[in-house]
C-alpha cells in the first residue's frame, strides 16, 4: 500500500471526526483497529516490507449496523502481535496500543525484529493524538486493561514476561515485569482484578497470575493445557469462565483447531471443555451477557495459494457458553481473507470482524443462536490487524 493513499484517507476521516463527538467519553460507541502496512499475504505467501505505513483507526459504532471510520492516527503496530494488542480504558479517555515488531532489511528482504513500545492515545483530544510512548518488554503483544481501569497487563513474547502498567488519569507507567517462563502472547484480567490469565502460545498452555499484597505473581504450577498456538484469550463478564482460541502448531495448515473453556471462578482453574471450530482459531470475543463467544477463524486463507490447505475465505464462528461448563458450536458465516480482530458491540447484537487481506471491517448480526452476515463492509485505509473496544 502506498503511504500517500493511507494518509490522504486519514484527512477525510478527520473531517468525519470533526462533524461530531459521538465516540468521546460519554458513550460506549467506538472501537480501535490496528492497521498494519508492512506485512502482506500474497498468492505466493506472506512477505514483509518497510516500516512507516502502519496506523490506528477509531471506528464509530453508534449506528452498530453501519460503523464509520472517525479518525486515523499514524503510529507503529503489527499483525505479528495477536489481534488483542490494543484496548480502550473503561472511561473511554485513553487507548493503549503496542508495537510488537519493526522491520529490518537484509538484502532485498525485510525481517521482523522485536520492538518494545506501548503507545498511549488521548481519545478525548480533537483530534485524538499519541501523548506518550513508553517502553515495556520485548515484542509486546496482547494486552488487557482492568475493569476499574487502574492497571494494564502486557504480554511480551520475546521477553517471556508480562509488564504491569499503572494507569492514573493520563499517566501511564510501567511498575513491574513478571517472568512467566515462556512466550506470552496474550493476557486477560478477571473482572475483580485479582487474577489474570496468560496465553503461552508456544507451550500450548494458559498460565495464571494473581494479585495480592500490591504485587502480581505467576504460579507455573497452575498452567493449564489448552492446545498449541493459543492466542485468543478472554474472561466472561462474571469471571466464571475463560476461553482460549488455539491456532494449532501451524496456522492455515488445513487441520481443525479448537476453542477451550476454562472454569475460572475456583481456587484452581481447570480446563473443562473443548470445541472444534475449524482451521486456525485466531482470536475470540465474548458477548456482553457472557452467553456466547464469536471466533475469528482464518481457515486456509493465510496459506500460499498453491497449498492444498488454501481457502479463499475465513469464517466468523459462534459458540454458546453453557452455565454447566460446556461449549456448543452454533454455526458460522463466511468472512474475508485472513480474519484477525473480532469484537461485539455493547448490546451484543452485532459482531465486527477485521478482514486483513481485504482491508475492510465486516458486520455480522446475532439472530437467536445464529450469526448472520449483514453484507455491510467498511473500507479501511490499511490492513486490520487488531480490533477492540473497552474491557
Amino acid at each position: 500500500m502506498r503511504a500517500g493513499s493511507f494518509w490522504s484517507a486519514s484527512l477525510v476521516s478527520v473531517a468525519l471526526l470533526l462533524a461530531g463527538d459521538a465516540w468521546a467519553t460519554g458513550g460506549r460507541s467506538f472501537l480501535l483497529v490496528g492497521l498494519d502496512g508492512k506485512t502482506f499475504f500474497r498468492p505466493e505467501g506472506s512477505v514483509n516490507g518497510p516500516n512507516g505505513s502502519d496506523g490506528l483507526g477509531v471506528i464509530d459504532i453508534s449506528e452498530p449496523a453501519r460503523p464509520r471510520l472517525a479518525h486515523v492516527l499514524r503510529l507503529d503496530t503489527s499483525v505479528y502481535g495477536p489481534p488483542t494488542n490494543l484496548q480502550i480504558t473503561p472511561d473511554g479517555r485513553l487507548g493503549l496500543v503496542t508495537s510488537p515488531v519493526t522491520m529490518r532489511q537484509e538484502g532485498k528482504n525485510w525481517w521482523a525484529q522485536p520492538d518494545d513500545r506501548l503507545h498511549v492515545i488521548d481519545l478525548v483530544a480533537e483530534p485524538p493524538a499519541v501523548i506518550e510512548t513508553i517502553r515495556v518488554g520485548r515484542q509486546p503483544s496482547g494486552l488487557a486493561i482492568s475493569r476499574v481501569g487502574d492497571v494494564a497487563l502486557v504480554a511480551n513474547r520475546e521477553s517471556r514476561s508480562v509488564s504491569v502498567v499503572r494507569i492514573r488519569g493520563r499517566s501511564v507507567q510501567v511498575v513491574a515485569e513478571v517472568d512467566v517462563g515462556t512466550e506470552a502472547a496474550a493476557v486477560a484480567i478477571a473482572p475483580d482484578g485479582r487474577r489474570a490469565y496468560v496465553a503461552k502460545n508456544k507451550a500450548g498452555t494458559v498460565g495464571v497470575m494473581t494479585y495480592a499484597d500490591g504485587q502480581w505473581r505467576h504460579d507455573p504450577g497452575l498452567d493449564m493445557p489448552v492446545g498449541p498456538g493459543t492466542y485468543g484469550l478472554e474472561v466472561t463478564p462474571d469471571g466464571a469462565f475463560a476461553l482460549s482460541g488455539n491456532t494449532g502448531p501451524t496456522p492455515s495448515d488445513g487441520h481443525a483447531d479448537s476453542v477451550t473453556l476454562i472454569r475460572a471462578g475456583t481456587a484452581r482453574p481447570v480446563v473443562v471443555d473443548h470445541v472444534g471450530v475449524g482451521d486456525t482459531a485466531e482470536t475470540l470475543a465474548i458477548s456482553p451477557d457472557g452467553r456466547r463467544a464469536a471466533i475469528a477463524v482464518v481457515k486456509g486463507s493465510a496459506a500460499p495459494h498453491a497449498s492444498p490447505a488454501y481457502t479463499a475465505e475465513s469464517a466468523a464462528v459462534l459458540v454458546a457458553i453453557l452455565p454447566e461448563g460446556r461449549l456448543r458450536y452454533l454455526g458460522e458465516a463466511p468472512a474475508g481473507a485472513v480474519v484477525q480482530g473480532i469484537a461485539f458491540d455493547p448490546s451484543g447484537e452485532y459482531v465486527y470482524i477485521g478482514n486483513y487481506a481485504d482491508r475492510n471491517l465486516g458486520v455480522y448480526r446475532i439472530v437467536g443462536d445464529a450469526i448472520q452476515d449483514t453484507g455491510f463492509r467498511l473500507p479501511l485505509p490499511g490492513q486490520p490487524s487488531s480490533l477492540r473496544g473497552r474491557p
